[in-house]
């Protein structure tokens, strides 16, 4: 007889789920016993951690826009859950959370593993949280958990008593009072605003003679039409981090990140303009932003909420971003000046050589900047490129040229460490011949990458294409709070800031993968060449000089002035200074 497990592992899969990523326990043993029996499809996914699970669901619905699913024990593995759903929440990914409890008859006894799982829900979980009680419930708390993830791009979750795990199950709930009947049937929105809303935004828009657009995570996927409205209002577009992929980084027009790890020609481009166009996109640095009064701004999201969020805007446009672009494109006036784009593209393409100086510069033993510089060329144009919290997010926001049809991500609202490593495992898992690559600090790596590695190594020859490319950058720092705090006037804290050393490449070989180490400034180029070419996934261990510093778009006078007070305390003041000095010259 079908139980209640059974059922819902048969339910998700009509609801088209692929994987389940998740770690067992006592809590959840019913529904762990259910993946072992029957005919389903659906592939459970043991991960190191839970944390690690919750992080694979998220960026499985990031790099698939499928509905991600976790499952965890009670108690410990539902508190393991948090971050990681977190990291969704605020990046408003779809996700559902399936978490195991202790028997209905234990609860508010104190019992052992038991934890007030709405409480520690509420708040990540706010818009449906729900415990199944009997059978019945079962099919709508499942398909409803499903239907508000994917509708509001949020989590959601699923509270199941180990009892009513095992129970019979009802997939058939009674017609009678008090019950309902729930249905997998997707739903269609209509996604454009009407046309008179789409006419008063191209009324602010056709005025504008400097334009700039600010395109987001929610404009992914509407490249033609990004580029068209661009190519007629002759604007330079920037790009909010989860947005990098939204747009060729080889367009002389694209400006590239905007905010403290964005680019110069970002902050010119909002300084300038006097016309705003905001595309799917809750960048949340004002400061990097027009000042207020200076541009009209237009803003398209499909979540009305996050308009008038971040800066005034005279029309906002819910809907769609591809189809409300579309939509918009035929009340659009051709730019009859090009001077505005011109200094655009001249501000770009001075930017680009100021990265190449930048990353050609010496240091002790490798600059951090010319491992990303080095690897951008030899992307393959499939690619799939995840990046980590930390310093290494600075390089790749503006050392990395995306270009189309490729794929990236990062921990963008929670900007969480430790997501590198476990956004590439998912996204390897459901694009198996596609490359992926993760960028990742060797703070995050010994967070919790290392123990994703003996997943990727347990998985990688079930693979249509082995290459899967783990780069860490080891500088034995814990380097962006590092620069963090001497940007606020303090000098690095040894006892805080460093790291124990590893051997991240022979840790890889001892798993059975590739590991390479490069230490010299003329081995990166072959270093990537030999990864990415490798028979298996690959350990790239980078070695590098923890002193080179990742330096804004634009330093304030107070910030400078605590910069080089907290240098005047700092043990390495002489090496920081000197490699500070040389990004500066470089840039110049």
């Amino acid at each position: 007889m079908e139980n209640v497990s059974d059922f819902i592992v048969k339910r998700l899969g009509q609801w088209g789920i692929k994987r389940v990523f998740g770690y067992p326990g006592d809590g959840i043993n019913g529904l762990m016993a259910a993946f072992g029996r029957g005919a389903s499809t659906l592939e459970f996914i043991q991960t190191r951690h839970e944390e690690a699970a919750a992080l694979m669901a998220c960026a499985h619905a990031k790099f698939t826009g499928q509905v991600g699913v976790c499952a965890a024990t009670s108690g410990p593995g539902a508190i393991h859950l948090a971050n990681g759903l977190y990291d969704a929440r605020m990046d408003h990914q779809p996700v559902v959370a399936i978490v195991g409890q202790q028997a209905r008859s234990a609860l508010g006894t104190n019992y052992q593993q038991e934890v007030d799982l709405h409480s520690l829900f509420k708040d990540v979980a706010r818009d449906f949280v729900h415990t199944a009680s009997t059978p019945t419930q079962v099919r709508h708390l499942i398909d409803r958990a499903l239907r508000i993830a994917m509708e509001r791009r949020t989590v959601t979750c699923v509270i199941l008593p180990n009892d009513v795990q095992v129970l019979p199950a009802v997939e058939a709930p009674p017609r009678e009072h008090g019950v309902t009947h729930t249905g997998i049937g997707y739903t269609h929105h209509a996604n454009v605003p009407d046309a008179h809303a789409l006419r008063n935004a191209a009324e602010v828009l056709n005025k504008g003679k400097r334009v700039a657009m600010l395109v987001g995570a929610g404009a992914l996927g509407a490249e033609e039409e990004l580029r068209q409205v661009a190519d007629t209002l002759g604007a330079g577009v920037a790009k909010a981090l989860l947005g990098k992929p939204a747009l060729d980084d080889t367009l002389p027009y694209v400006t590239g990140s905007i905010g403290m790890l964005g680019t110069q020609p970002s902050w010119e481009l909002m300084n300038g303009c006097d016309t705003l166009l905001m595309v799917g996109t809750s960048f949340p640095y004002s400061e990097f932003l027009p000042p207020e009064g200076q541009a009209r701004a237009v803003q398209i999201d499909r979540d009305g909420s996050m308009l008038n969020l971040r800066y005034p805007v005279e029309v906002g446009l819910v809907g769609d971003a591809k189809q409300t672009l579309q939509a918009l494109v035929p009340f659009l006036e051709p730019s009859g000046d090009s001077s505005w784009r011109s200094k655009v593209e001249e501000q770009v393409a001075e930017w680009w050589r100021k990265m190449e100086a930048r990353a050609m510069v010496e240091a002790k033993p490798i600059n951090p900047q010319r491992v990303f510089w080095e690897l951008s060329p030899r992307l393959p144009d499939d690619s799939i490129i995840t990046c980590d919290s930390g310093t290494a997010a600075n390089w790749y926001a503006r050392d990395i040229k995306l270009r189309p049809g490729m794929q990236a991500s990062l921990s963008g609202g929670l900007a969480t460490m430790g997501c590198g490593v476990p956004y590439a495992l998912a996204a390897k898992l459901a694009s198996p011949g596609r490359p992926v690559l993760a960028l990742v600090g060797d703070g995050a790596m010994q967070m919790n990458g290392l123990n994703e590695l003996i997943t990727i190594a347990n998985r990688w020859r079930d693979w249509q294409n082995p290459t899967l490319v783990v780069m860490v950058l080891n500088n034995g720092d814990l380097n962006e709070v590092t620069w963090e705090q001497r940007a606020a006037g303090d000098p690095r804290v040894d006892v805080t800031q460093r790291l124990p050393p590893f051997p991240y490449a022979d840790y890889g070989r001892m798993l059975g993968l590739h590991g390479v180490r490069v230490d010299r400034p003329e081995g990166i180029a072959p270093a990537w060449e030999d990864a990415l070419s490798a028979d298996r996934p690959t350990v790239l261990e980078a070695v590098v000089d923890p002193n080179v510093p990742p330096l804004p778009p634009h330093i304030p006078w107070k910030q400078a002035r605590a910069y080089f007070e907290a240098l005047s305390k700092d043990d390495e003041r002489t090496a920081v200074l000197r490699s500070t000095l040389k990004q500066w010259w470089a840039g110049r």
